[in-house]
């Protein structure tokens, strides 16, 4: 059935079962309407299984043909669509002049249903003989009363014209008289359509009488005008001036279809700015009324690719429009929110740039107080936009600050991260705003209670104490946090500040002393006793360090090592040696605090890495060697440099897929192109630039949707999918090509015939292993002497699984004994790999997602490979996993290495895993070892992926040929 024609696909249930010829026969012959449609609808899935049955065909004719119920008359339509309708050698059956028949009387017939689906019908025949007696009929539709048979009379006459105009040469002027009196404008619609594509002059002599009533028409009719207007243009540029007009007045019609192609098609006549604004204006409008988040994408899509292309014209005309993109920002998805912010930021200049920041600062503070399930994501995207923003232009960084701290809060949400990496940056980049940030962060750093967003604010908090002040303020904070321990280990709860000497007041936290009870007197007339330990206690005036003392004392150990740390630099910022003691005390006092506490619940103890560590950094800042000075106090900084001038780093991602495609574009366009041995030639380059302009964006995108995804294998040639099916020896020869696409495969299978001898119903029988399943079993062909053909299949996909398709080749040897052959098929194993693809995530939804999967597989490793980086490239070579550690982290040779990789599947499964290999120092030559964790959230991808793992270890990496050797 694949290499004959039918339009309508089918989808019957697997687990039927197998049909009886003779009951079928009997039902169709003798059953009453109900049984005979259930024996139709079998006949049908059997035909369209690739089995035949040539018995039932005057069956039908005789006995189904003439009844009027329309379900049976539907299901006739799809019979006589699909069913053989010539002998072998090439000509029309004799039964099929009575089907001609049949199907003139229901073209005659009164009902205006049966007459439309079959003029529907008559599209799909690709026999000339079947449609010659009908063409009188088929006109007399065109006068029907009914605009149902009208409008697919017209269809009908656009089919056969195409397919054969010598059965209708006068098409062209019979639509073009019936388009010039009809009055419905779906079948206005499909006469115009006609014309466009069959008489374009004489469609283009209709518009130019009507064109000042062009925005009265229905939208389906508008549509294709628009298609018209660009072909005609783009084929004539002088007919611009005469329709540009007419595409301005379409940009104001009432269907959201007909302004966005009028926008595209706008864009593409006219490259001046007050078009390519009035288009932009045009897609906002659109992205703001419409309420599906998928249009909302596309046309956010369809608004940054014409930021891109439209170059100087767009420099000038679009960045006025920036305020107006972020009403999008209005829309309840996550992703159209991110593509709009950086669309926004995209078309920023210096003139909006104060406006759009006061937009985001009120926009953060409205989703402060939404509740929804990305209100947090959200917000961490508005952390980020605020920061490019500041990074682009520095003028408002003043007014960004404060909105962030905002949302620092206690850093238990996912933004508190994104903001102090802003701080960070705008503590390094703008000196002159260093002392109100500064002076910012010391009243918020108190009520941070996640330890790794504290330990980020104490390095922040010491490395930029550039003043006395500033880091004897510093001091005081951390004063009032750290614990002090007194000689008989009982803790001061006001974190008293002791061994300050030279007048250095001493802030004493009196006890609390129990308030005397007072009675009371209820509404009832008894006595009731209230105390002060009956009462909720009102926050103190030390209330806000609660956060950060809770941080110190119970959260994690490294924390506390940290806090020693920015301890110890700032005891090295300050010139007054009571204030350095007092760093040093405080420092001594925290690690005393948690040694005396050890076990119990009112600590986290200290690992003896963190003690080290504590001690460490007590001892430097006591002795105040040159060389830990420097370090502590410029290296850092000079690091702090190095790390944010990185183009990776300069700024956080709103969308890194999109950044990184853009990266690897403009890196494959600087490489040298390597073209493969089947690419065609593009003969459409030889025509200079001229010509290379002007393509139609309509048939470019179709062309597009019918691609479907392209793969990276299907990027380097189909030969590098090519799958042996068979020996060269065997009888029959057969190979395939796997392709692998959105939702299913496609199996080109070569059959090749390596006898003498003409093999009948050679099928290709099929079968599937895993979350994958057969669509149709594919045809038998009838393959003469050391003949080939060519048969496809089809497999559904159910999942990112690895699967297997196995089966065998049945034919059939011409003769007396008509022997039956068999050829077992070598497996085909569909990889995933061909599912999934490298992806980017920060480090946070990294964390967040490696924590929230549950399904984990640990793959050791065990390889010869001996390089730590060229197993890493062999792994992402062999897994299409993406490294999201940067290389900065990854050079050097320590005999050690930690990576994380990620990547999604098509069906937008996640794939994490933590690569953690060595080779040992003492051992030269020796192979890597180590392990590979692997995290997702289905235990099929964990296992698949762990799988792909195991095989790449017993496959040694490709190595690239040396260009200047092959030279």
């Amino acid at each position: 059935m694949g290499e004959q024609p039918c339009y309508t696909l089918i989808n019957f249930p697997t687990d039927s079962d197998p049909h009886n010829e003779m009951q079928l026969k009997l039902d169709l012959e003798k059953g009453d309407i109900k049984k005979k449609i259930e024996a139709l609808k079998k006949v049908i899935s059997i035909i369209l299984s690739g089995e035949k049955i040539p018995g039932l065909l005057m069956i039908i004719i005789r006995f189904v043909l003439p009844l009027q119920d329309h379900t049976i008359k539907k299901l006739l339509l799809i019979f006589w669509e699909i069913v053989p309708k010539t002998t072998p050698d090439g000509k029309l059956m004799q039964e099929m002049i009575l089907v001609c028949d049949a199907y003139r009387k229901d073209l005659q017939h009164p009902n205006e249903f049966l007459r439309g689906s079959t003029l529907r019908f008559l599209c799909k025949l690709k026999e000339p003989e079947l449609l010659e007696p009908l063409m009188p009929t088929i006109r007399a539709c065109l006068e029907h009363r009914h605009s149902y048979v009208r409008r697919n009379a017209v269809l009908a006459i656009f089919t056969i014209y195409r397919n054969f105009e010598f059965l209708i040469p006068d098409a062209p002027e019979l639509v073009g008289a019936f388009l010039e009196g009809e009055q419905d404008m779906s079948c206005k619609r499909n006469a115009f359509l006609m014309l466009l594509h069959a008489d374009q002059e004489r469609a283009l002599a209709y518009l130019a009488e009507r064109l000042d009533h062009v925005h009265a028409f229905g939208d389906i009719l508008q549509l294709v005008i628009v298609e018209l207007i660009y072909k005609v243009c783009h084929a004539n540029p002088s007919e611009r001036s005469r329709f540009i007009r007419t595409v301005y007045g379409l940009l104001n019609a009432p269907s959201a279809a007909v302004r966005y192609e009028a926008a595209g098609t706008l864009v593409t006549l006219s490259c001046a700015p007050a078009a390519v604004k009035a288009a932009a204006a045009c897609y906002i409008d659109l992205i703001v009324k419409e309420s599906d988040n998928n249009v909302k994408l596309i046309v956010v899509g369809k608004l940054s690719a014409l930021r891109a292309a439209s170059g100087e014209a767009g420099a000038r005309a679009l960045p006025d429009l920036a305020m107006d993109v972020l009403r999008v920002l209005a829309a309840s998805d996550l992703d159209v929110r991110r593509h709009t912010l950086h669309l926004a930021l995209e078309l920023l200049t210096s003139r909006h740039a104060e406006e759009l920041v006061s937009t985001l600062r009120k926009e953060a503070a409205r989703a402060q107080l939404a509740d929804h399930d990305d209100a947090q994501k959200y917000r961490q995207l508005l952390v980020r936009a605020m920061h490019r923003a500041a990074l682009k232009f520095p003028e408002v960084a003043g007014a960004v600050s404060p909105a962030l701290l905002e949302l620092l809060g206690d850093g238990a949400e996912l933004a508190a991260a994104d903001v102090l990496s802003y701080l960070r940056h705008a503590l390094h980049a703008f000196p002159d705003q260093r002392p109100q940030v500064y002076a910012k962060l010391l009243e918020c750093i108190s009520s941070i209670s996640v330890g790794k967003i504290v330990r980020s604010a104490l390095w922040l908090l010491a490395e930029f104490a550039d003043s006395a002040d500033s880091a004897r303020a510093a001091l005081d904070v951390l004063a009032a946090a750290v614990p002090a321990v007194q000689p008989g280990g009982a803790e001061s709860e006001g974190g008293k500040k002791e061994g300050e000497k030279e007048g250095a007041k001493e802030k004493e936290v009196p006890k609390e002393k129990e308030a005397p009870a007072r009675q009371l007197v209820t509404s009832d007339g008894a006595y009731a006793t209230q105390s002060a330990f009956n009462l909720p206690k009102l926050p103190s005036s030390d209330s806000s360090t609660e956060g950060l003392r809770s941080a110190l004392r119970e959260g994690e150990s490294f924390t506390a090592a940290c806090a020693c740390s920015a301890l110890a630099k700032l005891a090295l910022r300050v010139d007054d040696p009571a204030q350095a003691n007092r760093a040093l005390h405080l420092s001594a006092s925290l690690l005393a605090y948690h040694k005396q506490n050890a076990g119990t619940k009112a600590s986290s103890g200290l690992t003896a890495d963190d003690v080290e560590h504590g001690a460490t950094c007590a001892r430097a800042a006591a002795s105040r060697p040159p060389v830990i000075r420097d370090a502590l106090l410029g290296a850092s900084r000079r690091a702090l440099a190095a790390l944010l001038a990185l183009p990776d780093r300069a700024a956080p991602s709103l969308l890194p897929e999109a950044e990184q495609q853009q990266e690897r574009s403009e890196r494959e366009a600087r490489s040298a192109r390597r073209v493969d041995v089947e690419t065609g030639i593009n003969f459409a380059a030889l025509a200079g630039a001229a010509a290379t302009a002007h393509h139609d964006v309509f048939e470019l995108s179709l062309s597009k949707a019918l691609q479907g995804r392209t793969t990276a294998s299907e990027e380097r040639g189909k030969l590098s999918k090519v799958t042996q099916l068979t020996g060269f020896s065997d009888p029959v020869y057969a190979e395939a090509i796997v392709a692998v696409n959105q939702y299913d495969i496609v199996l080109d299978v070569l059959v090749v015939n390596q006898t003498d001898d003409t093999l009948q119903n050679c099928t290709v029988e099929l079968a599937t292993l895993g979350e994958l399943r057969l669509v149709e079993r594919p045809a038998g062909v009838v393959l003469a002497p050391r003949d080939f053909a060519t048969i496809r299949a089809h497999v559904k996909v159910a999942s990112t699984e690895n699967g297997i398709i196995f089966g065998n080749i049945v034919y059939e040897v011409s003769g007396a004994s008509m022997d039956r052959g068999v050829v077992v098929l070598n497996d085909i194993h569909i990889d995933i790999v061909d599912y999934i693809q490298p992806a980017a995530c920060s480090d946070a939804d990294f964390r967040h997602m490696w924590a929230e999967f549950e399904w984990e597989n640990k793959v050791s490793v065990n390889t010869n490979i001996t390089d730590l980086r060229g197993y890493l490239e062999h792994l992402l070579a062999s897994t299409n996993m993406k490294c999201l550690t940067p290389d900065k982290a990854l050079s050097g040779q320590c005999g050690f290495m930690a990576a994380n990789l990620y990547a999604r599947s098509i069906f937008g499964e996640d794939a994490l895993a933590n690569l953690s290999i060595e080779t040992p120092l003492h051992r030269a030559g020796a192979p890597v070892v180590g392990h590979v964790r692997i995290r997702a959230k289905t235990q099929g991808m964990a296992l698949s992926l762990g799988d792909k793992i195991n095989m790449m270890h017993r496959s040694l990496p490709q190595k690239q040929p040396d260009p200047i050797a092959a030279a």
